[in-house]
């Protein structure tokens, strides 16, 4: 936060390659008995709050788990599929504000209840699965004008995918903004494994306030390679005007970044092997720039 009163840590016991499948887990995602978050005082040391998560799995190395903007904290659950919203109060307090996961809206579940009739022994797809598969069908009904064509179009680019659609899992969240999300969806082996260059990815923004899927690309994409590139500051939801942010260079706010990015771009031997290799940073963690003059392409180029 910009007062610097509170600092954030996190501990965690030994993970657990033999965890027990229990309700709402994603089978192949290991786990941890115990997950802490604490919320400290920088004055004299003192623990103002603390978040527990029991039998989770949250990726702490680098912070890849967790995104600070501002006075929110986005942590990902793993294991449950699970985005939490919570707020850092002028208090001392963490509050969850938001939860992401099965339900996406505050009265899903009470909805849902109400409506299903007892006895049902089905299972429903959580509410952020939903979403992405809304889109996706949407996106690829529109892409056929022809009403005869649109079926055999769904069904070769939707419903044959459909079970790989449904198999997708949240591997990792950041925040654009207050109201939007960046959320990377892929397999469960790319989800708790280091290397997903060659993993198929998909990247959504995801509207908080209605709920909704704004925009979807795959991590081939040459189009959010191109948003990536002029727009790459973006894609680090730190304040610009604060006092050190003049010194991040970037390819999209100095030209010898870019022409760097470029000349790496024109020697890949493969084009789509490049996209893909770019985008497996997205999304980005708060703490992954260190800014310093020292940095500034401008000065030292």
């Amino acid at each position: 936060m910009e007062c610097h009163q509170f600092g954030l840590f996190a501990t965690s016991t030994a993970q657990s390659n033999d965890s027990t499948a229990t309700e709402g887990a994603i089978h192949g995602v290991p786990s941890i008995e115990k997950i802490t978050f604490y919320l400290v005082r920088l004055e004299d040391g003192v623990i103002l709050d603390e978040k527990a998560f029991c039998n989770d799995f949250i990726n702490l190395a680098h912070s890849i788990g967790a995104y600070l903007y501002e006075d929110l904290l986005c942590i990902v659950s793993l294991r449950y599929q699970t985005i939490h919203i919570l707020q850092i109060r002028d208090s001392g307090n963490l509050v969850e504000v938001r939860r992401i996961g099965a339900f996406c809206r505050e009265d899903d579940e009470l909805f849902l209840h109400s409506h299903v009739q007892s006895g049902y022994g089905g299972s429903f797809l959580p509410g952020i699965k939903q979403r992405l598969l809304s889109y996706i069908f949407r996106k690829t009904w529109n892409e056929v004008p022809d009403q005869t064509l649109r079926v055999q179009h769904l069904k070769k680019k939707f419903y044959f995918h459909f079970q790989d659609y449904v198999d997708l899992i949240i591997w990792k969240v950041q925040f654009l903004d207050r109201h939007h999300l960046f959320i990377k969806f892929g397999s469960v082996d790319g989800g708790v494994s280091r290397s997903t260059d060659q993993n198929l990815a998909f990247f959504a923004v995801y509207n908080m306030e209605t709920t909704d899927i704004v925009s979807l690309y795959q991590n081939s994409s040459e189009e959010l390679y191109s948003l990536f590139e002029q727009f790459y500051d973006h894609f680090h939801a730190n304040p610009q005007d604060s006092s050190h942010g003049k010194f991040i260079s970037s390819h999209s706010n100095d030209i010898h970044a870019l022409d760097q990015l470029r000349t790496i771009k024109n020697k890949a031997s493969s084009s789509s092997q490049f996209v893909k290799k770019m985008m497996a940073s997205l999304p980005y963690t708060c703490q992954s720039q260190s800014p310093s003059p020292y940095f500034d392409l401008s000065l030292f180029s």
